[in-house]
């Protein structure tokens, strides 16, 4: 157990800021986070020993937040705007407005463009492995990172998203 913590352990901070950027909610969070730690112990014996344990921790947190994603949108979800536009440690008014531009930007993206975002740009995963987190080819994943980026450099200098074009 005590190399399964020395392992683990060291990636516990990536993997809460990715789901509370995923989520929007500490509680929910700290639930996702405590999920996916429950699955990769449970399931420690089955990784591959030469594999990367962080794009592995990441593939497990996606694929759970993706079950859970399915399941809220069943139940439905309502979160108020002060939670979602909290941000922990934001020390200026300036630079609240700024996160908060940017965590709204983020929001109105499509999830797929948003989670290449957040375990490329945030997380500072390789392509190769945020790839594989998302189960997903890496052109695919450029692709994604590519257009999300441009949607989002968008929204921050109008205000707006820009209308997805059609294709015929």
């Amino acid at each position: 157990m005590d190399e399964l913590t020395a392992l683990i352990a060291p990636h516990i901070p990536a993997l809460r800021r990715y789901a509370w950027a995923l989520l929007r909610d500490c509680d929910a969070a700290d639930d996702l986070v405590q999920d996916t730690l429950e699955h990769a112990v449970r399931r420690w014996h089955l990784r591959r020993q030469d594999g990367d344990v962080r794009g592995w921790l990441f593939t497990i947190e996606h694929n759970l937040f993706v079950s859970f994603r399915r399941r809220w949108a069943r139940r439905g979800v309502h979160v108020s705007l002060d939670e979602a536009l909290a941000v922990p440690g934001a020390p200026g008014a300036e630079e609240q407005i700024g996160m908060g531009d940017l965590l709204a930007g983020l929001d109105v993206l499509p999830t797929e463009q948003r989670s290449a975002i957040l375990l490329v740009g945030v997380e500072g995963l390789s392509y190769t492995q945020a790839a594989r987190a998302l189960a997903i080819p890496v052109g695919t994943l450029m692709s994604r990172l590519s257009r999300g980026r441009e949607r989002l450099q968008a929204y921050l200098d109008t205000g707006q998203l820009p209308r997805l074009r059609r294709v015929k």
